[in-house]
Protein backbone atom coordinates (compact mmCIF):
# COMPACT_ATOMS: atom_id res chain seq x y z
CA UNK A 1 0.00 0.00 0.00
CA UNK A 2 2.47 2.55 0.84
CA UNK A 3 4.55 1.14 -2.56
CA UNK A 4 1.64 2.37 -4.35
CA UNK A 5 1.15 5.84 -2.33
CA UNK A 6 4.79 6.83 -2.27
CA UNK A 7 6.83 5.84 -5.01
CA UNK A 8 4.68 7.92 -7.28
CA UNK A 9 6.47 10.89 -5.39
CA UNK A 10 9.91 9.69 -6.23
CA UNK A 11 9.28 11.90 -9.36
CA UNK A 12 9.35 14.79 -7.06
CA UNK A 13 11.11 13.94 -4.61
CA UNK A 14 14.20 11.48 -5.35
CA UNK A 15 14.71 10.31 -1.69
CA UNK A 16 11.01 8.25 -2.12
CA UNK A 17 13.34 6.29 -5.20
CA UNK A 18 13.98 3.98 -2.22
CA UNK A 19 10.54 2.36 -2.25
CA UNK A 20 11.37 0.87 -5.75
CA UNK A 21 14.08 -1.55 -4.09
CA UNK A 22 12.85 -4.73 -2.78
CA UNK A 23 15.31 -4.76 -0.06
CA UNK A 24 14.23 -1.68 1.12
CA UNK A 25 10.67 -2.35 1.56
CA UNK A 26 11.86 -6.43 2.76
CA UNK A 27 13.84 -4.38 5.71
CA UNK A 28 10.68 -1.83 6.54
CA UNK A 29 8.06 -4.67 6.37
CA UNK A 30 10.33 -6.33 8.89
CA UNK A 31 10.54 -3.78 10.91
CA UNK A 32 6.69 -2.94 11.00
CA UNK A 33 6.26 -6.74 11.71
CA UNK A 34 8.04 -6.40 14.62
CA UNK A 35 6.94 -3.28 15.99
CA UNK A 36 3.69 -4.41 15.47
CA UNK A 37 4.48 -8.26 17.34
CA UNK A 38 5.74 -5.80 20.17
CA UNK A 39 2.68 -3.51 20.84
CA UNK A 40 -0.09 -6.18 20.47
CA UNK A 41 1.95 -8.94 21.95
CA UNK A 42 0.98 -7.87 25.24
CA UNK A 43 -2.57 -6.98 24.96
CA UNK A 44 -3.12 -10.36 23.23
CA UNK A 45 -1.68 -12.54 25.93
CA UNK A 46 -4.17 -10.28 29.05
CA UNK A 47 -7.09 -10.94 26.38
CA UNK A 48 -6.00 -14.78 26.27
CA UNK A 49 -5.79 -14.97 30.25
CA UNK A 50 -9.16 -13.23 30.30
CA UNK A 51 -10.58 -14.99 28.39
CA UNK A 52 -8.82 -18.91 29.75
CA UNK A 53 -7.73 -19.71 26.44
CA UNK A 54 -4.87 -22.06 28.17
CA UNK A 55 -3.25 -24.42 26.31
CA UNK A 56 -4.50 -28.58 26.25
CA UNK A 57 -2.24 -30.67 27.42
CA UNK A 58 -1.71 -34.24 25.31
CA UNK A 59 -2.18 -36.84 27.95
CA UNK A 60 0.44 -39.13 26.44
CA UNK A 61 2.84 -36.42 26.60
CA UNK A 62 6.05 -35.93 28.76
CA UNK A 63 4.82 -35.59 32.63
CA UNK A 64 6.77 -32.87 32.83
CA UNK A 65 4.70 -30.81 30.20
CA UNK A 66 2.28 -30.66 32.79
CA UNK A 67 3.01 -27.24 34.03
CA UNK A 68 2.26 -25.43 30.79
CA UNK A 69 -1.08 -26.73 31.23
CA UNK A 70 -3.77 -22.99 31.46
CA UNK A 71 -0.48 -21.15 29.44
CA UNK A 72 -2.23 -18.60 26.81
CA UNK A 73 -2.57 -19.94 23.50
CA UNK A 74 -3.57 -19.13 19.75
CA UNK A 75 -0.75 -16.65 19.87
CA UNK A 76 -0.35 -17.36 15.97
CA UNK A 77 -2.51 -14.77 15.81
CA UNK A 78 -0.27 -12.53 16.88
CA UNK A 79 2.00 -13.41 13.78
CA UNK A 80 -0.44 -13.49 10.88
CA UNK A 81 -1.56 -10.19 12.14
CA UNK A 82 2.07 -8.91 11.95
CA UNK A 83 2.73 -10.65 8.89
CA UNK A 84 -0.43 -9.52 6.96
CA UNK A 85 -0.16 -5.60 7.61
CA UNK A 86 3.48 -5.73 7.00
CA UNK A 87 2.87 -6.97 3.63
CA UNK A 88 -0.11 -5.28 2.62
CA UNK A 89 2.04 -2.05 3.67
CA UNK A 90 5.25 -2.69 1.67
CA UNK A 91 5.02 -5.19 -0.77
CA UNK A 92 3.38 -4.80 -3.82
CA UNK A 93 0.03 -5.86 -2.99
CA UNK A 94 -0.88 -6.43 -6.85
CA UNK A 95 1.15 -8.80 -7.43
CA UNK A 96 0.30 -12.47 -7.90
CA UNK A 97 2.38 -14.16 -5.63
CA UNK A 98 2.08 -12.27 -2.60
CA UNK A 99 -1.47 -12.39 -2.83
CA UNK A 100 -1.75 -15.96 -3.22
CA UNK A 101 0.84 -16.65 -0.28
CA UNK A 102 -1.25 -14.47 2.00
CA UNK A 103 -4.44 -16.32 0.80
CA UNK A 104 -3.16 -19.30 1.34
CA UNK A 105 -1.08 -18.71 4.93
CA UNK A 106 -4.40 -16.81 6.17
CA UNK A 107 -6.42 -20.07 4.97
CA UNK A 108 -4.39 -22.54 6.85
CA UNK A 109 -4.27 -20.46 9.83
CA UNK A 110 -8.26 -20.53 9.74
CA UNK A 111 -8.34 -24.11 9.83
CA UNK A 112 -5.78 -24.32 12.75
CA UNK A 113 -7.92 -21.38 14.33
CA UNK A 114 -10.73 -24.22 14.19
CA UNK A 115 -8.88 -26.71 15.57
CA UNK A 116 -7.61 -24.48 18.24
CA UNK A 117 -11.19 -23.01 18.93
CA UNK A 118 -12.58 -26.78 19.42
CA UNK A 119 -9.66 -27.57 21.32
CA UNK A 120 -10.43 -25.06 23.72
CA UNK A 121 -14.00 -25.51 23.84
CA UNK A 122 -14.06 -29.10 24.11
CA UNK A 123 -11.65 -28.93 27.09
CA UNK A 124 -9.79 -31.60 25.20
CA UNK A 125 -6.22 -31.73 23.25
CA UNK A 126 -8.15 -33.62 20.05
CA UNK A 127 -9.70 -30.30 18.21
CA UNK A 128 -10.79 -31.09 14.90
CA UNK A 129 -11.17 -34.93 13.79
CA UNK A 130 -8.25 -35.35 11.96
CA UNK A 131 -9.89 -35.90 8.21
CA UNK A 132 -11.68 -33.24 8.72
CA UNK A 133 -8.66 -30.64 9.45
CA UNK A 134 -6.62 -32.23 5.96
CA UNK A 135 -9.69 -32.05 4.36
CA UNK A 136 -9.25 -28.46 5.02
CA UNK A 137 -5.64 -28.04 4.24
CA UNK A 138 -5.71 -29.91 0.95
CA UNK A 139 -8.69 -27.51 -0.04
CA UNK A 140 -6.76 -24.73 0.38
CA UNK A 141 -3.87 -25.82 -0.91
CA UNK A 142 -5.66 -27.37 -3.90
CA UNK A 143 -7.09 -23.92 -4.44
CA UNK A 144 -3.22 -22.31 -4.38
CA UNK A 145 -1.94 -24.88 -6.21
CA UNK A 146 -4.79 -24.60 -8.79
CA UNK A 147 -4.20 -20.76 -8.95
CA UNK A 148 -0.74 -21.17 -9.72
CA UNK A 149 -0.85 -23.96 -12.10
CA UNK A 150 -3.26 -21.87 -14.39
CA UNK A 151 -1.19 -18.70 -14.19
CA UNK A 152 0.70 -18.53 -17.74
CA UNK A 153 4.03 -17.48 -16.13
CA UNK A 154 4.02 -20.30 -14.07
CA UNK A 155 5.98 -23.43 -14.76
CA UNK A 156 4.75 -26.80 -13.45
CA UNK A 157 8.73 -28.27 -13.98
CA UNK A 158 10.60 -29.44 -10.72
CA UNK A 159 13.53 -28.72 -10.30
CA UNK A 160 16.55 -31.21 -8.67
CA UNK A 161 19.49 -29.37 -6.80
CA UNK A 162 23.06 -29.85 -7.20
CA UNK A 163 22.55 -30.40 -10.94
CA UNK A 164 21.48 -28.04 -13.66
CA UNK A 165 19.70 -27.97 -16.28
CA UNK A 166 17.49 -31.27 -15.25
CA UNK A 167 13.73 -30.53 -14.75
CA UNK A 168 10.63 -32.65 -14.93
CA UNK A 169 7.61 -31.39 -16.29
CA UNK A 170 5.01 -32.89 -14.07
CA UNK A 171 1.69 -31.41 -16.47
CA UNK A 172 -1.56 -31.55 -14.93
CA UNK A 173 0.04 -33.53 -12.14
CA UNK A 174 2.12 -30.40 -11.01
CA UNK A 175 -0.86 -29.52 -8.55
CA UNK A 176 -1.30 -32.63 -6.73
CA UNK A 177 2.50 -32.25 -6.17
CA UNK A 178 2.26 -28.58 -5.16
CA UNK A 179 -0.68 -29.60 -2.74
CA UNK A 180 1.37 -32.51 -0.67
CA UNK A 181 4.36 -29.46 -0.60
CA UNK A 182 2.27 -27.06 1.18
CA UNK A 183 0.20 -29.72 3.19
CA UNK A 184 3.63 -31.45 4.33
CA UNK A 185 5.33 -28.70 4.97
CA UNK A 186 2.43 -27.52 7.09
CA UNK A 187 2.11 -30.62 9.29
CA UNK A 188 5.87 -31.00 9.53
CA UNK A 189 5.69 -27.47 11.34
CA UNK A 190 3.22 -28.66 13.35
CA UNK A 191 5.00 -31.42 14.78
CA UNK A 192 7.71 -29.65 15.64
CA UNK A 193 5.69 -27.28 18.01
CA UNK A 194 6.56 -29.19 21.05
CA UNK A 195 8.63 -26.53 22.87
CA UNK A 196 8.72 -23.24 23.89
CA UNK A 197 10.35 -21.91 21.09
CA UNK A 198 11.14 -25.11 18.90
CA UNK A 199 9.44 -24.29 16.13
CA UNK A 200 9.34 -20.33 15.58
CA UNK A 201 13.24 -20.92 15.22
CA UNK A 202 14.07 -23.04 12.37
CA UNK A 203 10.80 -21.33 10.89
CA UNK A 204 12.43 -17.97 10.76
CA UNK A 205 15.99 -19.68 10.19
CA UNK A 206 13.50 -21.56 6.89
CA UNK A 207 12.05 -18.51 5.83
CA UNK A 208 14.99 -16.14 5.79
CA UNK A 209 16.49 -18.71 3.46
CA UNK A 210 13.64 -18.84 1.23
CA UNK A 211 13.72 -14.64 1.24
CA UNK A 212 16.98 -14.80 -0.40
CA UNK A 213 16.13 -17.71 -2.87
CA UNK A 214 12.76 -15.53 -3.35
CA UNK A 215 14.94 -12.62 -4.32
CA UNK A 216 17.64 -14.25 -6.34
CA UNK A 217 15.12 -15.97 -8.49
CA UNK A 218 12.96 -12.74 -9.39
CA UNK A 219 16.13 -12.11 -10.77
CA UNK A 220 16.77 -12.35 -14.30
CA UNK A 221 20.71 -11.48 -13.95
CA UNK A 222 20.82 -13.55 -10.71
CA UNK A 223 19.31 -16.52 -11.84
CA UNK A 224 20.96 -16.75 -14.90
CA UNK A 225 24.03 -16.36 -13.50
CA UNK A 226 23.36 -19.61 -11.13
CA UNK A 227 21.95 -21.50 -13.26
CA UNK A 228 18.38 -21.65 -11.23
CA UNK A 229 14.85 -21.26 -12.48
CA UNK A 230 13.43 -17.62 -13.54
CA UNK A 231 10.31 -16.47 -12.14
CA UNK A 232 9.27 -13.09 -12.93
CA UNK A 233 7.35 -11.38 -10.17
CA UNK A 234 8.43 -13.72 -7.34
CA UNK A 235 11.18 -11.78 -5.69
CA UNK A 236 8.55 -9.80 -4.37
CA UNK A 237 7.92 -12.58 -2.14
CA UNK A 238 11.01 -11.07 -0.38
CA UNK A 239 9.14 -8.55 1.62
CA UNK A 240 6.61 -11.48 2.80
CA UNK A 241 9.49 -13.79 4.07
CA UNK A 242 10.83 -10.86 5.90
CA UNK A 243 7.75 -10.15 7.73
CA UNK A 244 7.23 -13.41 8.67
CA UNK A 245 11.23 -14.02 9.72
CA UNK A 246 10.19 -10.39 11.99
CA UNK A 247 6.89 -11.75 13.55
CA UNK A 248 7.91 -14.79 14.54
CA UNK A 249 11.04 -12.46 16.28
CA UNK A 250 8.33 -10.81 17.82
CA UNK A 251 6.37 -14.07 18.61
CA UNK A 252 9.66 -15.67 20.30
CA UNK A 253 10.09 -12.68 22.95
CA UNK A 254 6.87 -13.94 24.11
CA UNK A 255 7.44 -17.69 23.23
CA UNK A 256 11.05 -17.98 24.32
CA UNK A 257 11.35 -20.53 27.79
CA UNK A 258 9.59 -20.38 29.58
CA UNK A 259 6.67 -19.56 27.52
CA UNK A 260 4.20 -16.61 28.11
CA UNK A 261 2.01 -18.13 25.06
CA UNK A 262 1.97 -20.68 22.74
CA UNK A 263 1.70 -19.99 19.03
CA UNK A 264 -0.95 -23.01 18.63
CA UNK A 265 -2.27 -24.68 15.04
CA UNK A 266 -3.37 -21.22 14.02
CA UNK A 267 0.33 -20.33 13.87
CA UNK A 268 2.19 -23.79 12.79
CA UNK A 269 -0.36 -24.61 9.93
CA UNK A 270 -0.14 -21.50 8.76
CA UNK A 271 3.65 -20.88 9.17
CA UNK A 272 4.42 -23.95 7.43
CA UNK A 273 1.77 -23.87 4.74
CA UNK A 274 3.54 -20.16 4.01
CA UNK A 275 6.94 -22.19 4.08
CA UNK A 276 5.53 -24.97 1.21
CA UNK A 277 4.20 -22.33 -0.87
CA UNK A 278 7.08 -20.15 -1.30
CA UNK A 279 8.79 -23.37 -2.20
CA UNK A 280 6.19 -24.08 -4.71
CA UNK A 281 6.29 -20.26 -5.96
CA UNK A 282 10.06 -20.15 -6.15
CA UNK A 283 10.21 -23.18 -7.98
CA UNK A 284 12.39 -25.01 -5.30
CA UNK A 285 10.10 -27.49 -3.77
CA UNK A 286 12.85 -30.21 -3.44
CA UNK A 287 15.28 -27.81 -1.49
CA UNK A 288 12.81 -27.38 0.88
CA UNK A 289 13.37 -31.09 2.34
CA UNK A 290 17.20 -29.59 2.96
CA UNK A 291 16.05 -26.51 4.33
CA UNK A 292 13.33 -27.74 6.29
CA UNK A 293 15.73 -30.39 7.91
CA UNK A 294 14.83 -30.14 11.21
CA UNK A 295 10.93 -30.13 10.30
CA UNK A 296 11.46 -33.48 7.88
CA UNK A 297 13.33 -35.18 10.77
CA UNK A 298 10.29 -34.55 13.48
CA UNK A 299 7.86 -35.34 10.84
CA UNK A 300 10.04 -38.73 9.95
CA UNK A 301 10.30 -39.74 13.85
CA UNK A 302 6.47 -39.97 13.81
CA UNK A 303 5.92 -41.86 10.50
CA UNK A 304 9.08 -44.24 11.93
CA UNK A 305 7.42 -44.58 15.57
CA UNK A 306 3.86 -45.46 14.16
CA UNK A 307 5.26 -48.09 11.79
CA UNK A 308 7.51 -49.51 13.46
CA UNK A 309 4.93 -50.10 16.67
CA UNK A 310 1.71 -51.35 14.12
CA UNK A 311 4.33 -53.48 12.37
CA UNK A 312 6.76 -54.70 14.94
CA UNK A 313 4.97 -53.85 18.36
CA UNK A 314 7.72 -52.11 19.07
CA UNK A 315 8.46 -47.86 19.38
CA UNK A 316 11.55 -46.48 17.58
CA UNK A 317 12.04 -43.76 20.01
CA UNK A 318 11.11 -43.43 23.74
CA UNK A 319 8.41 -40.81 22.44
CA UNK A 320 7.20 -38.89 19.13
CA UNK A 321 8.25 -36.41 18.01
CA UNK A 322 11.19 -36.72 18.63
CA UNK A 323 12.26 -33.39 20.66
CA UNK A 324 10.01 -35.57 23.34
CA UNK A 325 12.76 -38.55 23.05
CA UNK A 326 15.31 -36.30 23.72
CA UNK A 327 13.31 -34.96 26.58
CA UNK A 328 12.62 -38.34 28.11
CA UNK A 329 16.59 -39.44 28.07
CA UNK A 330 16.91 -36.12 29.85
CA UNK A 331 18.11 -33.23 28.00
CA UNK A 332 16.97 -29.94 29.08
CA UNK A 333 14.18 -28.10 27.13
CA UNK A 334 16.18 -25.35 26.64
CA UNK A 335 19.29 -27.73 25.63
CA UNK A 336 16.63 -29.14 22.83
CA UNK A 337 15.55 -25.81 21.61
CA UNK A 338 18.90 -24.54 20.77
CA UNK A 339 20.50 -27.58 19.38
CA UNK A 340 17.62 -28.18 17.44
CA UNK A 341 18.08 -24.49 16.05
CA UNK A 342 21.75 -25.16 15.35
CA UNK A 343 20.81 -27.95 13.27
CA UNK A 344 18.33 -26.01 11.24
CA UNK A 345 20.93 -23.25 10.58
CA UNK A 346 23.21 -26.06 9.44
CA UNK A 347 20.44 -27.31 6.71
CA UNK A 348 19.76 -23.49 5.70
CA UNK A 349 23.92 -23.18 4.82
CA UNK A 350 23.80 -26.75 3.10
CA UNK A 351 20.40 -25.59 0.99
CA UNK A 352 21.68 -22.26 -0.16
CA UNK A 353 24.74 -23.67 -1.29
CA UNK A 354 22.81 -26.17 -4.03
CA UNK A 355 22.25 -22.66 -5.33
CA UNK A 356 25.72 -22.54 -6.44
CA UNK A 357 26.72 -26.40 -6.43
CA UNK A 358 25.55 -27.65 -9.77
Amino acid sequence: MLYYLLYPLSSTYSGFNVFRYITFRAAMAALLALLVSFLLGPWLIRALIEKQVGQQIRDDGPATHAVKAGTPTMGGVLIILALTLSTLMLADVGNFYVLVALFGTVGFGVVGFLDDYLKLTKKNSKGLPPRMKLLGQFLVAFIVALVLYYNPRFSEHVALPFVKNVSFDLGIFYIPFAMCVIVGASNAVNLTDGLDGLAIGPVMISTATYAIIAYVTGRLDFSAYLQIPYVAGVGELTVFCAGIVAAGLGFLWYNAYPAQMFMGDVGSLSLGAALGIVAVMTKNEVILVIIGGVFVMEALSVIFQVASYKLRRKRVFLMAPIHHHYELKGWAEPQIIVRFWIISIICAVIGLSTLKLR
